[in-house]
Parts: structure tokens; C-alpha cells; sequence
């Protein structure tokens, strides 16, 4: 295995080629950029983790008028279009700022922490506060952003009057990129803002973009496409770039040729199965086949300490994903009989609105479906229908198990221990009419999957009997074999072992369950018990897609 120099977390393109670190190359995307009929302002949106914050510090080093950049990009695509580098790298005073940071319980903190971005966005440009070349009038403006005190007027111009210094100070207009520059409102729309935060960002961006007549580009990037009446209002030559439309798709996200490439310097080709089937599946515009980097670089980090590492959802531990435990949360019949097809791996159509706003998302299950495809949860299946509805299907393992988890955990807090009182009571007392009459019940309830049913009904009996209230011990190794599900109760010196059988059909549920039952007593389960335990109820479950029967025995020790 060879060792690639991953830097994991690093989003600063210079960082990176500086310090000699593994960079797949995306400058393809500067060359795009200034391609054919320029807009004004560009917005790109992808899900996050994809690399927006390192595509647009990319940018910046490519472009910043005070830096010399082209060590940096030696050897990488961009460099080889000579007549496009001696034009355009570091022809343009360059301003980046990234919003991710801007949030806060209340719209006081949030504009606070817009105020103190600004200063920082001063400190890289002390220069301007005492260049002569700037008028006096901005240079006092300057200096009010400066020292935190201004207005939210002052900080809503901040940008417009940054981007007039810098134009009078180098003869040349401002590039400007601003990464996610949703993040704000979505967190003003989570902690109950909204209306503020979309007037501070409609003259902000309004006074950045659409009257700022030292602009000569902007770029934008987000996870949202945010619907254009709401902060964009009045701006003319802006060109939103979705994961459905066809420029940028293969140029933020991994492809699969980019992919194999580190693999084959990794000396790792034979994971190339893994990464496909856990982080792979997303469909950007035309491309087919792009990876989330995010997790591949992580898993690949993780292979050269350990080569027998199992693929993780690492992308699940970057959010607290609220999107999917709402849509599970309030979902009726038919909603969770789409999830449940979305995990079993196949495809819902559903009409969808590429453009929000935050304070609607959450309005429909039309803009859940919506967002929960503009965020990466959910990419266009391979086959499209000719209705005006869009296929959508689960991208790959890792988001899978993201809504596996979720609806367990779903399913864990949803249950009414008071109400399912006599069905822990029937279970000790081995009263199998009634367990099978009250699982049938929360079956009909819950959601779903029978692609990998095994795993689906073991995680539904082991949460329904921890939801209960009861210490479950699940595979244990006993007797022969392993049973599937264990309960001991010590201080009634009592256990129940259950087996859990897949009928393949209806009218084979009974069979299923006798033979679950004899099993436990062939394998011996029992004798992988405690000592003290006196009293075993044993049960034979057999499911059937919503249907189950139940067969049950009990024996002393």
C-alpha cells in the first residue's frame, strides 16, 4: 500500500499545495467558469460535504491580484491553457468569505457575527483603511466596520464598499466569492428569525451584487437554491447552477475516473467495490456517477492505519440530519411505505420544487421530498419517467443506513410503554396469541423494508422490546449456534429466547415459526444462560412482510 498524503478536513486550496498534500484536481472548473456567456453572478449549490469551501478557495488563489500563484498550480489542468492563465490568475483583487459560521439563537448574535466576519475579511485588507487611493469617505466607513461598532446598515454595505476600495486602490474590479451563503438563514429559520435574517441578506446581497458597479464576477455556493424573489430580487445576468442542471456537474464531487485514480496510487484498486457501493450513486446534471470526497478521502485515511477497516457512514456524523427525522416524523401510510421502498433500493416519482425558501421546506411533503433531494439524501434514479415527475432513489449504502437509523430510532421513541404493558406481560408469560396480535398491530404502524429483511425485522423486534422498557441482548453466542434475541431478568430469575424466521410466503408463516422454536431447543440456546435463571419462554417468530405468526414453549431449569 502506498501512503497518500491526505489532508483531512483541510479546505484551503494553498494549504493543500503547499504543504504537498493529495489534491484531486478541479481547476477544469475556472476554465468552465469563464467559458462562453459569463453571468454576472454564478451559484453553484451541492450538497455539503461535497468540497464547495476548497472549489472556492481554489478560486480565490487562482485569481487574488496580491498573490503569485503559479507554483501552486503547476502541473494541474487549468496551467495548461496558457493564454487563460497570463489573462486572468491573479489579474483581480479577490474577496472570499465563507458564512458558514454566521449563526446564533437570536438575529442579534447572528448580525453580530456577520459584523465580526467583516472585520476579519479587514484584517486581510488592513491596507485599504490607510490607502490614499481610496476615498476618505470609504476609508471612514472602512474604519467603522473596523472597530465592530457600525450599524446593520454598515454591515449589510459592508462588502459594496470593501469591493469600491479595493477597485480604487487596484485599478481593477472585485471578484467576489461567497461560500455557503445559505447557512445564515437556515439557521435563522431553525431558531425563529427568519423575516429579519432574509431582510438583512436581501440588502446585503442586493448591495453586493446588484448595485455594486465594482463587481466584475461573483460566485455564491450553498446546499439551497434559495427562490430568487426572496434575496436575489432584481438581479439580472444570475445563473443558478443545480444538481440537475448539466455545467459544473462532474467538477465538485469525485468521479468515478477520479476515483479510480486514487485508488491506483493508494495501491487500494480492491476496495474500489466498497467505495462504489457506500459512497458512490449521486447524479449531478449529466454525470452518472459521482462519489461524495468527503468520505471516500476519510475511508481511504482509515485504510493505510488499518486494511481490514469496514466502510463507516461518515457522513451521518457531520449532521444532526433534522431533514430525515422530520419527513419520518410526520409521515402518514403512504409516506412510509415510500421510505420503506427508498430503502429497499427502489424508486418513488415525486414533483419537485428546485426552488425554496427555508421557512416552506418544511410547509409539504413536496418540499421535503425536495430538499431532501437538493441536500444529497435522496439523487435521481437512472431511469426517468415522461410525466413531469422525477425518480428518486436512495444514492448509495451510507445514506441508506442514515434512514435505517433513523427510523429505528423513530420507531424506539414512538412507543407508548404504558399501552404496551400487556404485551411485555403476555411475553413473560408465554401467552403467544397475544404477542402475535399486538406485533401484527405495530407492524401495520411502522415502516418497512424487505430487501434486507433479516436485518429489518432482527432491528424491529430488538427496538420494539427496548422500547418497552426491557434489556435486550442480541446474536449472543449459546449452546450450538447464536440465537437471535435474549431478555434475562435477574430478579425474577427468568429469561425469554427468541428466534426469528423470513416465511417466503403467507401461507408458510406457521412452519417458519415451529421451526424457529425447534431450533432453540436442537441448537441448545438455553444453555448459554445465566446459572440463576430458573424459568425460559421461548418463541419462534416467523414475518411475512407486514404479517407475523408466533409460536411459543417454556421449560425450567
Amino acid at each position: 500500500m502506498a501512503a497518500l498524503n491526505i489532508a483531512i478536513g483541510e479546505d484551503i486550496f494553498r494549504i493543500l499545495r503547499e504543504e504537498r498534500r493529495y489534491y484531486v484536481d478541479k481547476t477544469g472548473l475556472i476554465e468552465e467558469l469563464l467559458s462562453g456567456n459569463q453571468p454576472k453572478v454564478s451559484l453553484i449549490t451541492r450538497p455539503r460535504r461535497f468540497g464547495k469551501t476548497l472549489t472556492m478557495t481554489m478560486l480565490q488563489a487562482f485569481f487574488d491580484i496580491r498573490r503569485d500563484s503559479r507554483a501552486l498550480f503547476e502541473g494541474l489542468a487549468v496551467s495548461r491553457n496558457a493564454g487563460l492563465c497570463e489573462k486572468w490568475m491573479n489579474r483581480y483583487p479577490t474577496i472570499f468569505i465563507t458564512l458558514k459560521g454566521v449563526e446564533g439563537l437570536s438575529f442579534d448574535y447572528a448580525c453580530a457575527g456577520m459584523s465580526s466576519l467583516l472585520q476579519g475579511l479587514l484584517v486581510e485588507h488592513a491596507y485599504l483603511l490607510d490607502s490614499e487611493r481610496v476615498a476618505l469617505a470609504d476609508r471612514k466607513r472602512l474604519a467603522v466596520i473596523d472597530s465592530g461598532q457600525g450599524s446593520e446598515k454598515d454591515t449589510a454595505e459592508a462588502l459594496q464598499v470593501i469591493c469600491r476600495a479595493l477597485e480604487a486602490h487596484f485599478g481593477q474590479p472585485v471578484i467576489l466569492l461567497i461560500d455557503e451563503y445559505d447557512v445564515p438563514i437556515n439557521y435563522a429559520e431553525q431558531n425563529g428569525y427568519y423575516k429579519e435574517m432574509i431582510i438583512f441578506m436581501r440588502k446585503m446581497l442586493g448591495s453586493a451584487l446588484k448595485t455594486n458597479t465594482s463587481l466584475k464576477f461573483a460566485v455564491l455556493t450553498g446546499c439551497l437554491r434559495i427562490a430568487k424573489e426572496s434575496i436575489f430580487t432584481g438581479l439580472n445576468n444570475f445563473k443558478c447552477h443545480g444538481i440537475s442542471d448539466a455545467q459544473f456537474s462532474d467538477k465538485i464531487g469525485f468521479t468515478e475516473k477520479e476515483v479510480d485514480g486514487l485508488l491506483a496510487e493508494a495501491e487500494l484498486s480492491g476496495k474500489k467495490a466498497l467505495l462504489k457501493e457506500w459512497y458512490d450513486g449521486y447524479r449531478f446534471g449529466s454525470c452518472s456517477e459521482i462519489y461524495c470526497p468527503w468520505d471516500v478521502l476519510l475511508y481511504i485515511d482509515d485504510l493505510q492505519h488499518d486494511a481490514s477497516v469496514k466502510p463507516k457512514a461518515y457522513w451521518n456524523n457531520t449532521s444532526g440530519n433534522a431533514i430525515v427525522r422530520t419527513l419520518i416524523s410526520r409521515a402518514g401510510y403512504e409516506t412510509r411505505e415510500k421510505i420503506g421502498r427508498l430503502i429497499e433500493g427502489k424508486a418513488i416519482e415525486e414533483e419537485l420544487a428546485e426552488e425554496l425558501t427555508y421557512d416552506i421546506v418544511y410547509k409539504n411533503e413536496r418540499n421535503l421530498w425536495s430538499m431532501m433531494y437538493l441536500t444529497g439524501y435522496l439523487t435521481k434514479a437512472p431511469q426517468q419517467p415522461d410525466n413531469g415527475s422525477t425518480a428518486l432513489v436512495i444514492p448509495n449504502k451510507e445514506v441508506r443506513q442514515i434512514f435505517t437509523d433513523t427510523v429505528s430510532q423513530w420507531f424506539e421513541d414512538g412507543l407508548d410503554r404504558e399501552s404496551l404493558s400487556p404485551f411485555v406481560q403476555a411475553l413473560w408469560r408465554g401467552e403467544a396469541e397475544t404477542v402475535h396480535d399486538t406485533l401484527n398491530d405495530v407492524l401495520y404502524g411502522t415502516i418497512c423494508y424487505f430487501d434486507s429483511a433479516e436485518n429489518y425485522y432482527h432491528g424491529f423486534m430488538t427496538g420494539l422490546l427496548r422500547g418497552v422498557g426491557l434489556y435486550v441482548k442480541s446474536n449472543r453466542e449459546s449452546g450450538l449456534g447464536r440465537s437471535d434475541i435474549v431478555v434475562e431478568d435477574g430478579r425474577n430469575k427468568r429469561a425469554i429466547i427468541i428466534e426469528l424466521k423470513l416465511a417466503p410466503a403467507y401461507d408458510q408463516l406457521e412452519a417458519k415459526a415451529e421451526e424457529g422454536l425447534r431450533q432453540i431447543e436442537e441448537r441448545r440456546y438455553e444453555a448459554g444462560l445465566e446459572p440463576y435463571i430458573r424459568r425460559v419462554v421461548k418463541y419462534g417468530v416467523a414475518f411475512w412482510r407486514k404479517e407475523c405468526f408466533v409460536k411459543a414453549s417454556e421449560s425450567a431449569r
